[in-house]
């Protein structure tokens, strides 16, 4: 008996040493921080589920995944990942992001409306507005629309968000996020039927942009009754 007895604490103190050993992540985050520094998504990914393997469905480490199928442009990956996030906690603005995007990169457009618009509400941030807008305007939600580009119009601007617009199909111009948003505005009520509201939007968009091409166009475009062009 006493040999047995012997046997069998030996068994529990290796098998303790090594659910030790299984669940040590310093190895599997040097292999990670080593992959992302030479680019190689791919090890860094095996690297994190490995991590995340052993720290459970808590781990923090979720997150750095979600942020690296991000950067790769796998959205359909990121989107499931940062829903799991989010199911623990709702209040990750960075994952919300990050989920939006993905929807949005995915086409999945009512998904990534539903999105940002609580999105809106955590950031109060006007550039995640005129993305709900941006969605609304192209879903032909005109009402929704009209409703968050007035709503990013109301939130403070940093100044530091530039928005690329197209001249034609070999050009682009990057303009302010106020100039943006005003022409999104004026092209909105244009397909509202508001011509002189979009006309003010228009010259709006110039006041605050005066080589703002696109706004050009479609102030030109208003005062001939002929069809306006989207910002992006």
């Amino acid at each position: 008996m006493k040999k047995y007895y012997i046997t069998l604490s030996a068994l529990l103190a290796f098998m303790s040493f090594y659910a030790q050993e299984t669940k040590d992540i310093s190895l599997d985050k040097l292999i990670m921080k080593q992959a992302l520094a030479y680019g190689d998504n791919t090890i860094a990914t095996n690297s994190l589920y490995t991590i995340i393997a052993k720290e459970g469905a808590t781990s923090t480490y979720k997150d750095s995944l979600a942020y690296v199928y991000f950067g790769s442009r796998k959205y359909s990956s990121c989107f499931m990942v940062c829903t799991d996030i989010l199911s623990r906690d709702s209040s990750k603005q960075d994952i919300l992001e990050m989920q939006a995007i993905s929807l949005e990169g995915l086409g999945v457009y009512e998904k990534a409306a539903q999105s940002y618009a609580r999105l809106v509400v955590k950031s109060n941030n006007n550039y995640h507005a005129y993305k709900l807008a941006t969605i609304y305007y192209n879903l032909k939600k005109r009402k929704e629309a009209l409703m968050a580009i007035k709503k990013a119009e109301e939130l403070k601007d940093t100044g530091s968000i530039k928005i690329t617009t197209a001249i034609n199909k070999n050009l682009t111009q990057q303009v302010s996020l106020k100039s943006a948003i005003a022409n999104l505005k004026g092209l909105i009520l244009f397909e509202s039927d508001d011509l002189e509201g979009a006309k003010k939007s228009f010259q709006q968009a110039l006041i605050l942009e005066p080589e703002f091409k696109l706004a050009k166009d479609n102030l030109e475009a208003a005062k001939a009754g002929k069809p306006a062009k989207e910002n992006e």
